[in-house]
């Protein structure tokens, strides 16, 4: 279900597989649990989630003060993410902010809405890495429930594999979701943190078209991300 990638007094971030749950699920326990056994943790604390289709880094406090610190971090939008994400279908723009609020749709879905009042913020970028499939290299600023999914859909791009947001018949001919958890930065108690990780499952993650593709996407917080203004900032401006 996962492996460690950093193991400190604080906090331990690993590496989630795809099709792992985060919770447990009829009775078998899911990955938090697993974590908290598996590694003999007398206390752990979840501090985000991802969606069980989902793979890439995840970061759980060992005390309960740290995670408020990183809770209270992830609610000021103080922590930076990217993920990579692969699609079948051309996006009706190659870069840019997907911006709305979301709101319930059918079978647990969700869809984006053109209201502003909370709106999910997604920002990327994508490019060609094989006849028939781009790579989106993705930064969430909220973090809403299916937000990269929901985002991706409404730019006419839904994730490969991802047979709720995309054709069903299609998405059963992929291997995974191609949804990947790429990079982690944040700073605890003055120390900056930053943790990346390629995928290592799916047959679209692993050829040489994406090698060849993620190289210059390696620092994804070095790329030309256009600056959001702050509510206080846009007050200032008018």
């Amino acid at each position: 279900m996962y492996d460690i990638v950093e193991n400190n007094p604080e906090f331990v971030v690993i590496y989630k597989k795809p099709g792992a749950s985060f919770h447990s699920e009829s009775g078998e326990p899911g990955l938090f649990e697993t974590v908290k056994q598996q590694e003999g943790f007398c206390e752990l604390f979840p501090v985000h989630r991802l969606d069980k289709i989902t793979s890439g880094l995840l970061v759980m406090a060992k005390t309960p003060e740290i995670n408020r610190q990183l809770t209270d971090a992830f609610s000021r939008r103080q922590i930076q993410k990217y993920y990579l994400a692969v699609s079948a279908k051309k996006p009706n723009k190659k870069q840019g902010l997907i911006k709305g609020d979301m709101a319930p749709a059918r079978r647990g879905a969700w869809k984006l809405i053109t209201a502003q009042d909370n709106p999910a913020i997604t920002q990327f970028f994508s490019k060609s890495i094989s006849p028939g499939h781009r790579l989106f290299m993705v930064k969430p600023h909220t973090g809403k429930t299916h937000q990269i999914r929901v985002a991706l859909k409404s730019i006419g791009s839904p994730i490969a594999g991802d047979s709720l947001y995309g054709d069903s018949i299609q998405s059963a001919g992929y291997d995974r979701c191609y949804l990947h958890a790429y990079s982690l930065t944040f700073v605890l108690g003055g120390k900056h943190y930053r943790f990346t990780e390629l995928p290592r499952e799916g047959d679209f993650f692993c050829d040489d078209f994406f090698t060849a593709a993620i190289q210059e996407w390696r620092e994804p917080w070095l790329l030309p991300w256009p600056q959001l203004l702050s509510r206080t900032q846009k007050m200032d401006k008018s």
